[in-house]
C-alpha cells in the first residue's frame, strides 16, 4: 500500500486508515490507486476476518484534492487511469469477501462519502457529516452516492443530496439509514463490531454478506458504465475547469 493508506493487523481484524491528515485525507492519485487495489488484496488475505476503515486526524476524507482534480482535467492518460480505478474501487468494495465497518471520525466528502456508502456497517461521530459535491464542482458522480444511495434511502432524498451536494449531518445520516450508529468513539466501536463478526462462523458470515451485496452489485453494474462515460466527459467541460481553477486559486 502507498504511504497514503495505512493497514495494520489487530489479530484477524484489518484496520485501514486513510493517511493524509495534513490534507484532511483528500484523495490524490496515490491514495486513489491504493484504494483501487486494496479490496482485492483484503479479500486475498485469508487471515483477515473483518476490516475497519477510518481517517487519520480530523477528517474521514475531504474528497478530491483540488490539485489532483485540476490534473485530471488536463491529463487524458491520468484521467483514463482514474476512471478505471474508480470502477475498481466500487466493484472491489461491493465484492469484498470480509465485512467492512466504517468509522466516520470526521467529514466524509466525495469519494470519502462513497467509501461510507459501500461499507457494511457505519459508525459516525456527532460532528461528522456526509456530502457528495460532485455536481457542485462540475462532475458526474460515477463512483459516488448516486449509485448506492437509492438502495439506502428514498429516490427523492437521493436526488436531493446528489443534485445539491448538501451536507448530511451525522444525526440525519443515522435517521435516514446512511449510517447505523452515532458514536463518540467511532473507531473503538467499529473495531468492537468487527471483532464480534470475526468470531462468527466464516462461511455463513461471508456468504450472507455476499448474498446481501448482490443487490448492491446489480444496482452498481446497471449504472456504472454510463456513470464512468459521463464522468470522463465532465472532466473535459469548461464548467469543471473553471470551477477547479477557482478552488485552487482560493486555496493558494
Amino acid at each position: 500500500m502507498p504511504d497514503e493508506i495505512e493497514v495494520r493487523a489487530e489479530g484477524d481484524i484489518r484496520v485501514i486508515t486513510l493517511n493524509r491528515p495534513e490534507a484532511l485525507n483528500a484523495v490524490n492519485d496515490s491514495l486513489h490507486e491504493g484504494l483501487a487495489h486494496l479490496w482485492t488484496r483484503l479479500s486475498e488475505d485469508y487471515d483477515a476476518r473483518a476490516a475497519v476503515i477510518t481517517g487519520a486526524g480530523r477528517a474521514f476524507s475531504a474528497g478530491g484534492d483540488f490539485a489532483y482534480l485540476q490534473e485530471l482535467g488536463e491529463d487524458p492518460k491520468l484521467r483514463a487511469k482514474t476512471i478505471l480505478h474508480g470502477r475498481e474501487i466500487v466493484l472491489g468494495m461491493t465484492r469484498c469477501r470480509v465485512p467492512v465497518v466504517a468509522a466516520v471520525n470526521g467529514p466524509a466528502v466525495g469519494l470519502g462519502c462513497s467509501l461510507v456508502a459501500l461499507s457494511d456497517i457505519v459508525y459516525i461521530a456527532p460532528q461528522a457529516y456526509l456530502a457528495d459535491p460532485h455536481v457542485q464542482v462540475g462532475l458526474v458522480a460515477a463512483d459516488g452516492g448516486p449509485i448506492t444511495w437509492p438502495l439506502h434511502i428514498s429516490l427523492l432524498l437521493a436526488k436531493e443530496y446528489a443534485l445539491t451536494g448538501a451536507r448530511i449531518p451525522a444525526q440525519r445520516a443515522v435517521e435516514l439509514g446512511l449510517a447505523n450508529h452515532l458514536s463518540d468513539d467511532p473507531v473503538a466501536e467499529a473495531i468492537e463490531a468487527a471483532q464480534k463478526m470475526a468470531k462468527l462462523p466464516r462461511q455463513s458470515l461471508e456468504a450472507t454478506k455476499r448474498l446481501l451485496n448482490l443487490h448492491m452489485e446489480q444496482a452498481v453494474l446497471a449504472t456504472l458504465d454510463f456513470g464512468n462515460t459521463a464522468e470522463e466527459q465532465s472532466f473535459r467541460t469548461e464548467d469543471f475547469k473553471a470551477i477547479v481553477a477557482g478552488l485552487n486559486a482560493r486555496k493558494n
